[in-house]
């Protein structure tokens, strides 16, 4: 009888492992890299040994970030902090860096400001704004929503009138105002605690009713002042926790 396949074989020890305890439910695995260097083997090995056991159900692959063993427990909570402003979507670099996959379905279209949204942006009722609403994914489960306006006075004349079309689609706020030469600093928000409504609790998979983190958020123009877009953010309340500020740091 032939031996089995060198992936099968890495599988095999990594089940063994796994269900001896020595890791646990959320655990990181090795690397690909790792389990070449270990079994003298290209790292493509590792990644078919991964695919055998995600198929089994006993681990998950987050892209970018690696390989967790599977747990049966609640959703993990998502941490929300302000992060410093960079080129990448704020939402996928956050998820990311806490083991998940952060993904996106988004629609944007023309629209007219209503008196709310006039109000925030600083525009007269009825001018134009580019509205875009976004269902956010960590690891292919909803766990917020946004909807978003922007000036079409701002943006309008710009290759980032879209915000998810063309050469800066899926960047930052940030990042996409920098292209116009706009820089904003950290948004000012406001965030309050409610039930869900019918529509979020249906886009979100939760319960209607169930608690959820509203966020009013708007970006400011830094040098004019003039808030430049301005969105509500709804976070699944079981599954964000919202952090601000650092702790200062001391020199020993």
């Amino acid at each position: 009888m032939a031996d089995p396949a060198p992936y099968l074989v890495i599988a095999e020890e990594l089940r063994g492992r796994i269900v001896g305890g020595e890791f646990t439910a959320g655990d990181k695995l090795p690397s690909v890299a790792e389990l070449g260097r270990a079994h003298g083997v290209a790292p493509s090995v590792g990644s078919r040994a991964y695919g055998v056991l995600v198929e089994d159900g006993l681990v998950i692959s987050r892209h970018g970030a690696g390989h967790y063993v599977r747990g049966d427990q609640s959703p993990e909570l998502l941490v929300r902090r302000h992060r410093k402003l960079s080129q990448d979507s704020p939402f996928a670099q956050g998820v990311a860096e806490q083991g998940a996959e952060g993904t996106w379905r988004h629609d944007s279209a023309t629209a007219s400001a209503d008196e709310r949204t006039a109000a925030r942006l600083g525009v007269r009722e009825g001018d134009p704004v580019m509205r875009t609403d976004y269902v956010y994914l960590a690891d292919g489960q909803p766990v917020q929503l946004a909807t978003s306006w922007e000036p079409i006075a701002v943006t309008g004349q710009s290759m980032i009138v879209l915000p998810e079309a063309g050469p800066y689609a899926g960047v930052g706020v940030a990042a996409r105002m920098r292209v116009i030469g706009v820089e904003v600093g950290e948004p000012v928000e406001q965030v309050k605690a409610r039930g869900a409504t019918r529509a979020e609790a249906q886009a979100l998979g939760i319960n209607p009713s169930a608690p959820v983190l509203a966020v009013e958020r708007t970006y400011f123009d830094q040098s004019s002042g003039r808030p430049v877009e301005t969105a509500d953010v709804v976070m699944r309340g079981d599954r964000w926790v919202a952090v601000y500020g650092a702790p200062p740091s001391v020199s020993g």
